[in-house]
């Protein structure tokens, strides 16, 4: 019998998160003791094993005195503020109830500090396309058919003074993270910058393709540990696509990418996000996207998210004006002895705000295991608000195990909001709707699973990486059944 686990609703205050103002210098030494300065509460939560992580990964970096720098510098400092009062999270922490990391704490931890040579064949799309390897952006191509006033490159080189100003401005406020935004924030080489100026509406989605080339081999306690970051930034009534697919390297190997993307939505603006996560099942892979949108501006998620041993997505979305939209479509497979975790917050603080989420999931190993954590809340000014989340799973074996809360909270008097959790085997009736017509239970038990998984993956808005997707679910599908 497959386990099912329904958790209460608990609300928690959120992580109190400080930061010392520093001043900017050319490189941080990050101190193994807290200093004394600090509060009670940092040295109550002192951590050797996140002070040593943050360590290696200060010294694997290289210190620059360009103006772009000096703003990922700044990133860096408030950055390690925050890893100086945040332990390793534990199964004992409520964000980490059922997802355990100790294997990444356990293993040999690698600081990836130069890019790689890895040579990356050029996509088929003809999109404009960024390959980021191992935390670095080592390619752009097709960039040149870009409107003017768009900027898609590497912070470090970024010479325009206006657009450098604008992205320093967020990079300054990120601060809403956990351990692994603020390990990445100390770690990121280099920012990817995606830059809409106002009123432009750009036509082809840019596609960023990210790459695992370092990595431990099966056995081994080597984990290499990458930090990609990637900032987009759409000023007033402009709108973009943001296609990433996450791969893996040649192999099974083993190592640890610790993305995080910042969406940014001036007012009447749209991105259109496609997320599809592939890496090694080896992998370990915790990604943050945290989206602000500002008045009548528009955010679509639609996420497939099927390798790694353990995968977990941090989603956080604030609706910072009025008559604001967020859609979020999720699909989760685990084919194996995986994890998948999705935790979300959606954050609705003004009148007429429009959000919908659709968690699906498919666990279809015994030893496969599921986690949705999904928080909406209507604050009190959000009044006429229009919110609904759905979670459906689907246990395809014996103990697979899926861990559900969903959780929405209003304050306001005047909304229209509902939500909504179901986790279930197939139902015999639709196999017996398909075996009265002759069709095998195999067959009709295929068929039901990928339609299960369809409407997340028809929501794709590009033909080619929808067929892309679909073959992976119908191999890994297959190969589990």
């Amino acid at each position: 019998m497959a386990a099912i686990a329904f958790t209460p609703q608990v609300q928690r205050p959120p992580l109190s998160l400080f930061s010392t103002p520093k001043t900017p210098k050319p490189k941080t030494r990050v101190s193994l003791q807290p200093s004394s300065s600090s509060s009670s509460t940092s040295q109550l939560s002192y951590d050797p094993f996140v002070h040593q992580l943050a360590e290696s990964l200060d010294d694997s970096l290289p210190s620059s005195s360009s103006s772009s720098s000096s703003s990922l510098q700044s990133l860096r400092d408030s950055s390690v503020q925050t890893v100086l009062s945040t332990p390793w999270p534990t199964r004992k922490d409520e964000p980490f109830r059922f997802t355990d990391t100790s294997f990444i704490k356990n293993s040999q931890i690698t600081p990836i500090s130069r890019p790689p040579s890895f040579p990356t064949t050029p996509d088929d799309t003809q999109f404009p396309s960024l390959d980021i390897v191992d935390g670095f952006l080592v390619n752009l191509s097709n960039l040149g058919e870009l409107p003017n006033g768009v900027f898609v490159g590497s912070l470090l080189e970024l010479s325009d003074e206006t657009i450098l100003k604008r992205v320093s401005e967020f990079l300054s406020t990120s601060s809403q993270g956990d351990l692994f935004w603020s390990i990445n924030g100390i770690g990121a080489p280099d920012l990817t910058v995606v830059y809409v100026p106002a009123g432009c509406r750009v036509e082809s989605p840019i596609y960023l393709r990210y790459f695992a080339n370092e990595g431990g081999d099966i056995g081994s306690p080597k984990l290499p540990l990458s930090n990609p970051r990637v900032l987009v930034l759409v000023e007033k009534g402009g709108e973009i696509g943001v296609i990433e697919e996450f791969l893996g390297g040649d192999g099974d190997k083993a190592y640890w990418v610790n993305s995080v993307l910042e969406v940014v939505v001036g007012e009447g603006g749209k991105v259109r996000h496609s997320y599809v996560q592939n890496q090694s099942v080896n992998a370990a892979h915790i990604k943050w996207t945290s989206v602000r949108q500002e008045s009548a501006s528009t955010y679509e998620l639609v996420e497939i998210s099927t390798g790694g041993r353990l995968s977990r997505h941090n989603l956080h979305v604030q609706q910072l004006g009025p008559d604001t939209i967020t859609e979020l479509s999720t699909l989760h497979l685990s084919a194996g002895d995986q994890t998948q975790d999705l935790h979300s917050s959606i954050v609705l603080d003004h009148p007429r705000g429009y959000s919908r989420q659709l968690h699906k999931c498919i666990v279809s190993h015994s030893e496969g295991k599921a986690v949705f954590d999904g928080n909406v809340k209507v604050n009190r000014y959000a009044q006429q608000t229009d919110g609904g989340q759905l979670t459906r799973s689907l246990l395809l074996a014996p103990r697979a195990t899926v861990n559900v809360k969903p959780n929405l909270q209003i304050i306001a008097d005047d909304v229209k909001c509902s939500h909504g959790a179901a986790i279930s085997d197939l139902e015999e009736t639709q196999l017996f709707y398909f075996l009265a017509r002759g069709i095998s239970l195999e067959a009709a038990r295929r068929a039901l699973v990928y339609s299960f998984g369809a409407e997340v993956i028809e929501g794709l808005p590009y033909p080619w990486i929808k067929t892309k997707v679909e073959s992976q679910i119908k191999e890994l599908l297959e190969g589990s059944s």
